[in-house]
This record gives structure tokens, sequence and C-alpha cells, in this order.
């Protein structure tokens, strides 16, 4: 339930913050912009629990139907769908049914890593609609029991082992509630985890009028995951060696703080210099603003004061040429305005050089440990998302939108590692599950796939008329190697559920609950409201 988690920071931003970011914009390229410093700490203020980024995962432009998210989004072109009469479900202004303000991802077909020779595949989809699915007991219907069951037929005279790979829609947060279990001939096995990078993009907070890349914007249609995934780039890149960081930098760690808390909470310090911007390039971890201009830069930190939820460890990162001489200076508060200079503010640095993935590494397990005082233990060495399958991820992150990529995106232009490692955690992505799958000769093999599958939905509280339903739907064959034979889906536990909008052709009245589909059509999608007892 990672969308209604992060709905609840609605109301929490104070508006007038809001206009003073949007005037620091028009400034100059300075005060880095103080409002990312307050989304931070609002981040930290809230415990952890919950993430702050721009446009609510890249949901916040649009209704159902509508909104100009661009083609990269995955909207699906106007169109009709069937719908139940008196219900505003499947029409949604497109044919593939509404787009969620909070889209979950379709259910992906499995593949296979190798060419899967003469192997045939049926499959067979259950949604099960049945209440306390999600492991939460809840008294009411969220999400849906998946069991995607496969049969897979070898007609030759010689066994047929392949590496069978299940792709699945989530994000490293969300594994603990949506991993999926897997089986073969009912006997469950162990998998190996593979992350795909980041799979949305990048779009302006304000809009073409004036462009940026600020704003996260996740994939909102199953044509998003198309155009992600039907090149086999992706996959390869996630089954692939991750970016090679083993290159030099020059650390300046600062540790040992002191500050007058008693006279100034909010006291920082700040450290100056000037840089060749041509040969030099900054990362930070652990500061809370930054401004530049041209070759000077100005990085500064809330001095640590034992009760704030911050990084205790603080470092900058030179890629290139050193910084050479630097100025401290202690101010009463975070603005660090002209003639709010203070006196006794202090602390150690240590300069060292290093590898940047160590640094990196050192970086996210700083970041998990201020997660893991909340409990959630979303990152262990154990799995199923390792440190380094973290590690790896993020530094995807930094080398493919970050100061690394060679053309930043906006939102990591300033080289804060906070915010990268903070979000690898959240970002939707492509995960894959790979185990091994011998088919006998002349035989066949049944691999089952079971897992919670989150609703895609419209926030509460976003005055959309499709507030209340909750949309599902599946790729037939997007991706997959498989040479298909049958598909087919079904629904149980529909006494929880009014089916709104679909295109499979279910009929609840009627005791409808299974039916075969075109395995020439691409995407079938399914919209219930739960039926409240």
């Amino acid at each position: 339930m990672r969308a209604e988690r992060l709905f609840r920071v609605l109301g929490l931003a104070d508006p007038a913050l809001v206009e003073e970011a949007l005037e620091t914009r028009a400034r100059r390229r300075v005060e880095w912009k103080r409002w990312a410093a307050l989304a931070a700490c609002l981040a930290l203020v809230l415990g952890f629990g919950w993430r702050v980024t721009g446009g609510f995962r890249g949901y916040g432009s649009g209704m159902s139907g509508g909104g100009d998210s661009g083609s990269a989004s995955g909207d699906a072109p106007a169109g009709s769908a069937p719908m139940d009469p008196g219900e505003s479900g499947g029409s949604g202004g497109v044919e593939d049914g509404i787009t969620f303000l909070s889209y979950a991802g379709p259910v992906l077909p499995l593949t296979t890593v190798e060419d899967p020779g003469g192997l045939t595949a049926e499959r067979e989809i259950t949604w099960d609609f049945a209440r306390e699915t999600n492991g939460y007991k809840e008294s009411r219907q969220w999400g849906a029991g998946v069991t995607d069951a496969y049969i897979l037929s070898n007609p030759t005279e010689a066994d047929i082992t392949v590496t069978a790979l299940y792709p699945f829609a989530g994000s490293f947060a969300d594994l603990a509630e949506e991993l999926p279990a897997m089986k073969i001939d009912g006997e469950a096995v162990e998998a190996v985890l593979h992350a795909g990078a980041y799979a949305g993009g990048f779009e302006s907070t304000v809009g073409a009028e004036e462009p940026d890349t600020m704003n996260l914007m996740e994939l909102n249609s199953w044509r998003g995951y198309k155009a992600l995934l039907e090149s086999g780039e992706y996959q390869a890149q996630a089954l692939g060696d991750g970016p090679d960081l083993d290159m030099p930098v020059t650390v300046y760690e600062f540790s040992d703080f002191a500050a007058p808390h008693e006279q100034y909470p909010a006291a920082t310090q700040t450290v100056s210099f000037e840089i060749d911007e041509d040969a030099t390039k900054i990362l930070t971890y652990g500061f809370n603003g930054c401004e530049w201009d041209e070759g000077f830069r100005r990085y500064s930190y809330f001095v640590p004061d034992g009760k704030r939820h911050e990084p205790k460890v603080k470092l900058l990162i030179v890629l290139g040429e050193d910084v050479g001489d630097y100025t401290l200076q202690g101010y009463q508060d975070g603005g660090c305005y002209p003639g709010e200079e203070i006196e006794g503010v202090s602390c150690t640095v240590t300069r060292r050089t290093a590898a940047l993935d160590a640094v990196l590494e050192l970086a996210c397990r700083e970041c998990m440990e201020g997660y893991d005082r909340y409990g959630e233990g979303w990152v262990t060495e154990d799995g199923p998302v390792t440190f380094e399958m973290y590690q790896r991820a993020a530094a995807e992150l930094l080398t493919q939108y970050g100061l690394l990529s060679g053309a930043s995106m906006d939102r990591y232009a300033d080289g804060r590692l906070d915010d990268m490692v903070m979000e690898t955690l959240w970002q939707d992505r492509v995960l894959y599950l790979a185990f091994p799958v011998t088919a006998p000769a002349g035989g066949s093999v049944r691999v089952e796939c079971d897992y919670w599958k989150a609703p895609s939905f419209d926030f509460a509280c976003s005055g959309s008329e499709h507030a209340g339903l909750q949309g599902y739907d599946l790729t037939t064959r997007l991706g997959s190697s498989l040479d298909f034979t049958r598909q087919g889906a079904a629904l149980v536990n529909t006494k929880n559920v009014k089916i709104t909008g679909q295109d499979f052709g279910f009929d609840l009245e009627t005791g409808v609950t299974a039916v075969e589909l075109d395995l020439e059509r691409e995407h079938y999608y399914l919209e219930i409201r739960p039926i409240r007892e």
C-alpha cells in the first residue's frame, strides 16, 4: 500500500514554503534549493515512513483519461471499453480502461533467459479477491492474491532445461508485501532476484512553458511497460553487470561537530570554495543545502545535535581536480544569510582518497541504518534485496541520470547522494526471479507464481470520480520468449467485489468467472469496486 502511505503526506507542507521555493528558482541557480532541504527534513520528521518526491511519483498531473503527461508516461490512446451500467469504470476516456493516479503495473508473463527450444506454454491467471490477502488482516478488500500458473510442455525426445524468469513490477520498499513465491510441480523453489533500473522518467515541475526535469514521472499504463521491455535491453541490463564505479575520488568527511544549540537550535555550518566546473564535479551526502554561481560553491548542513534524525555521516566527494582551499562558517540557521554568522560552530574535516563505489556503499549503509531505526528492514545481507543489489541500483541512478551520466536530470544535478540512495528504495522498477526448470522429454512441468498484487487506484482525497475503484491488468506476451498455445483468466471470492469495467468477458451475475484469452491480444484490464458489508 505504498501510495496510501505516501498520500498521508498531503497537507503537511506549508504553502508559503512552496511559494518561497518557486521564488528561489527565479533568483538564480542558487540556494539549492532550500525547498530540497525542506523536503529532506520533512522526510526525516515523518520518521522515514513515507517518501517525499516531486509530483507524487509522477501522478500529480492528471485524472483518469486526461492530463498531459507525455508519451513516456505510458498513456493509452483515446477509445472506449465495455463497462457496467451506472459506473464510470471501464471507459475512463481510453481504450485500456482508467488511467489511475497510482498505477501498480501489469501482471507480466513468464519468460526464459535462454531460447526455450521446443517448449510450448499454457497459462492460467487467477485473481483472488478475498479479504486479508495482503497479510494485514484487514476486514476490507484491498488488492488481490494472484496465482500466475504455467504448464510448460516438451514434445521433443530429450529433456529441456531452461532458466525461467518471472518479471514483476514493484520496488525494493514493497517487496516484503509483493515478492512472488515460486513453485515447480507444487514444490517451493529458491529463486534469484535481479533488479532492473528505475523504470520511469522525469517531467517538469511547472509544465512546458518552463521545462525542467525536477519531477519523477513513473509509468502510468501498460504501454509504458511495453516501451520499456519490448526491445529486451532492460532485461539484459537487469541480468548483466552493474556500473563500474571503481574510480578514485577525494573525500572530505565531516565529524566531531559542536555548536551553541541552546541559543541556536538550527545552527548550521557551511563549507565554501571555488572550482573549475569543467574539471571538477561535486557529490555530497548528509548536507542540507547548496548554492552556486559559476565556479563558486557553498554547501551547508544542520549541525547534528543528537536529537534530529539526520545523517551523522557528512561527505563532500570530489570527482576530478581537488577543491583546494575552503572556508568553514557557522550560521544561526539553514538560511545562511549575511549578518547571521555565529561563533562556536566547529567540526573536524578529514581528507582522504577512496574509490567511488566504496563511498557510495558508505552512503547506502548510512541511509539504511536511518530507515532501520524504524524497523523497516528493507535491505539485508541475506536479501531478498541485498546491500549489493541496493548499491548497484543507486549506482545505476547516478550513472544514468546523475552527474556521471553526462546529461544529468535537474532533480539530481546538485549531486546530492541522499536523494538518490533514498529514492532508489521507492522507485518503481521491473524485478526478475530466476530459477531453473526442466521439462521432461515428452512431458510437462507446472510453474506457479503466487503473490499479493497491489491495485491501481485514485487517491481518496483527489476529487476523482474513480476514487474507490481498483484496477488490475495483464499483458499476454510482452517480453516473453515462450510459445503460448493457450491463456485463461479466472476470478475467485468475487462476493467481495463488483466489476465496474473490463475487457475479459467475466459476468458475475451469470456466474462467468473463468474465460479464455485471445493470444493475439496484448493486454487485458479489470476494474472493481469492493462491496462493503
